[in-house]
């Protein structure tokens, strides 16, 4: 895979959460998700239940609150979303602070962001205690298709050099004097973008006849192997074993 990059997700720290393996993580951060989407979404004492849950798995991982409620805005077309639903919904209405709402709106609504909010705090945490080479290598030791993995090694490796060339295309063009003020400059604009797919899609065929060249054959070697014992298996499944606990408790009550 080569060298790691730290992503801005990434909180550098020593804490038991970090040193599991990545497909223990994973695994863990994606039964997780089942069982909160799986939860009745009446079971509100639930869904706080999940939180405290994240809660303790970010004291443990040493991830501050701040950090973690900062990186929670990536959903903010979800909320959104989720508060037009009681004013579009059909069905039975009823009268709050004076506004006609659905209550299968409401209902929609809070299970959105309920369980929207659980499933991007819990990526967030796993991005937050994993950095990006070990994701490949846990989605590789999880038997994830070997293309895909390599769609997203290479997308990770080229999305810092394909960003640097757009800012140095940028750069020239403010240094002709060109600035986009309306729409008669998205001509320009069209054809810089233009330019930079055809010089991706030349880099992407450079680096394709240089692996070729030196062996490729579709897939790529595996040089560090990830394993992990009962013990790891079993601290990172204690997350969502006790969110299937509580599920199980809100479908009975």
């Amino acid at each position: 895979m080569g060298s790691g990059h730290v992503h801005r997700l990434y909180r550098h720290a020593r804490s038991p959460v970090h040193a599991l393996p990545p497909h223990t993580k994973i695994a863990a951060v994606l039964a997780f998700v089942v069982v909160v989407v799986s939860t009745p979404r009446e079971a509100m004492w639930a869904f706080g239940a999940y939180a405290v849950l994240l809660g303790l798995v970010a004291y443990a991982a040493r991830v501050p609150a701040g950090f973690l409620l900062g990186r929670l805005l990536i959903e903010v077309p979800f909320v959104a979303f989720a508060v037009l639903m009681p004013f579009v919904a059909e069905g039975e209405r009823v009268e709050v602070l004076g506004l006609s709402l659905s209550v299968n709106g409401l209902w929609g609504a809070w299970n959105v962001l309920a369980k929207g909010t659980l499933g991007v705090a819990a990526s967030v945490l796993l991005a937050a205690t994993t950095e990006l080479r070990e994701l490949l290598l846990g989605l590789q030791r999880l038997r994830l298709p070997p293309l895909l993995v390599q769609i997203a090694s290479f997308m990770i490796r080229y999305g810092d050099v394909v960003t640097d060339e757009m800012r140095r295309m940028s750069i020239a063009r403010r240094s002709r004097g060109f600035e986009a003020r309306g729409l008669k400059h998205w001509g320009v604009l069209a054809k810089s973008a233009g330019a930079l797919f055809i010089r991706s899609y030349e880099r992407g065929e450079r680096v394709h006849l240089a692996m070729i060249s030196r062996g490729y054959a579709g897939s790529m070697p595996v040089i560090d192997e990830v394993t992990a014992s009962r013990a790891q298996w079993s601290y990172a499944l204690a997350l969502p074993s006790a969110a299937l606990t509580v599920c199980v408790l809100g479908w009975v009550v």
